[in-house]
């Protein structure tokens, strides 16, 4: 197995990341001519000498600046292991990235790049809403570990975030992070990455992207001034609903940055979850395609349902800045789709979950299949309620990541549960014994 990262072979170059997510950063005479990467199901490896040993692990923690011309070998897979190894290789295509680093779960990545990057007693400027596990995060965790936070509403203009800055340097605590989520979870409002990243470097602070509701194919945030973008890998980029993981890519100096907290709190994926996100690589940009070209068709019909309020879609910006936003940073409006339901609370938005027949009941997003879920009692759930109708999430509000099925039946589907909002209990299980009779039948 190789053990030093060469620069892109000539073979390589001009070619599209869909292509080279077949091979690219592996060759089959590594290992034994396997046309896939195997799995390195191994916690540590053998060194050819004492005198090598010492050498890696002064380069892996530090203690010595590592020789650009001998290659980084193996030592143990919480700090480097082939399959991850390969994995970032691949993971960087997309984005451009000079690296990567994996992790666990998507909220590893975020904590442990936020613990890296920034010091006790200086700040974090995120948007908010926010996926509710990262406003745990930063509204609770980093605050009691001396970490300061202030929010901003994702649809927020850069000054109103040079000014929150400029406030924490009067008051002797620095940003050094502005942290967006764009499109936001759950509303899909849109965020100027561009802004955001001039007024972070004006402040001497990093602009983190969190790119996972859009995913790479449709904005990639380093190409429009940030400095570090993560994704819950565990949506779009594995996109079966099998596997946890996150990454975070970015400079080879913020990485290396990440990737020594990222060894020493032990937030590296396994082996085998790297080995399944590199085979949903080779299928992510059908599998993307094939969902925002569904979410098209279900948010325009959506738009003309009269049940539905208002649908939050990247493609149907509801304001001029919005559409400014969309055009300037994205080139698709991916597959995940927010709405409210006209005259609706608590009740009629769960009867109306309940009836849904083919899309799963369930949080997560981005895999091949339809996902619907209530984001004021399910994944923002930890957020008061006072603040979630501050930021538009509301007992009306539905939100839908968008599969691969068919379209039609999609539209069928939630058709049929939206006639089933208004229908009385006694009718419902009226309706529910009767069905219960005819296939028995």
């Amino acid at each position: 197995m190789r053990k030093k990262r060469h620069p892109m072979p000539p073979k390589y170059e001009g070619m599209h990341p869909e292509s080279l997510m077949m091979s690219y950063g592996y060759v089959p005479a590594w290992s034994e001519g396997s046309v896939k990467p195997p799995i390195f199901q191994t916690s540590t490896f053998a060194f050819q000498s004492a005198e090598e040993g010492k050498e890696f692990f002064q380069w892996a923690y530090g203690l010595k600046e590592k020789d650009p011309d001998k290659p980084m070998g193996l030592i143990y897979s919480r700090l480097n292991n082939p399959d991850l190894e390969i994995l970032e290789e691949r993971l960087k295509l997309w984005d451009e990235a000079e690296e990567s680093a994996v992790f666990s779960s998507g909220m590893s990545a975020i904590s442990t790049s936020l613990l890296s990057l920034v010091p006790i007693g200086e700040a974090v400027v995120f948007s908010r809403p926010i996926y509710g596990g990262t406003d745990l995060l930063l509204e609770t965790i980093l605050p009691e570990r001396g970490i300061v936070t202030r929010e901003f509403r994702a649809r927020s203009e850069p000054e109103v975030v040079d000014a929150i800055c400029q406030e924490l340097k009067d008051a002797g605590t620095p940003a050094r992070v502005i942290f967006l989520e764009t499109p936001a979870n759950p509303t899909m409002c849109m965020t100027d990455i561009e802004g955001m990243a001039e007024v972070a470097h004006r402040h001497e602070a990093l602009c983190l992207v969190d790119n996972t509701f859009m995913g790479p194919l449709y904005q990639q945030p380093l190409k429009h001034g940030a400095d570090l973008v993560v994704y819950s890998a565990t949506k779009y980029l594995g996109g079966h609903s099998d596997l946890v993981a996150g990454v975070a890519l970015g400079s080879c100096e913020l990485i290396e940055q990440v990737k020594l907290y990222r060894t020493i709190l032990g937030t590296m994926l396994e082996p085998f979850s790297a080995w399944l996100l590199m085979r949903s690589l080779e299928t992510a940009k059908l599998r993307i395609t094939c969902s925002r070209k569904n979410a098209e068709k279900v948010a325009a019909w959506l738009a003309e349902q009269p049940r539905i309020e208002k649908v939050h879609f990247p493609g149907m910006p509801d304001t001029p800045r919005q559409k400014e936003i969309y055009e300037k940073q994205c080139t698709g409006p991916g597959g995940m789709v927010a709405f409210d339901l006209k005259d609706a609370g608590e009740k009629e938005a769960f009867r109306f979950l309940n009836n849904i027949k083919l899309a799963k009941l369930a949080v997560s997003l981005g895999g091949t299949e339809s996902l619907v879920e209530h984001p004021a009692t399910m994944t923002h759930a930890d957020v008061p309620v006072e603040e979630q109708e501050a930021i538009g999430i509301t007992p009306a509000l539905v939100r839908l990541s968008v599969g691969i099925e068919h379209p039609d039946d999609l539209i069928s589907c939630l058709s049929y549960a939206l006639e089933q909002i208004d229908v009385e209990e006694d009718d419902e299980v009226e309706t529910t014994v009767a069905s219960v009779d005819e296939e028995s039948k």
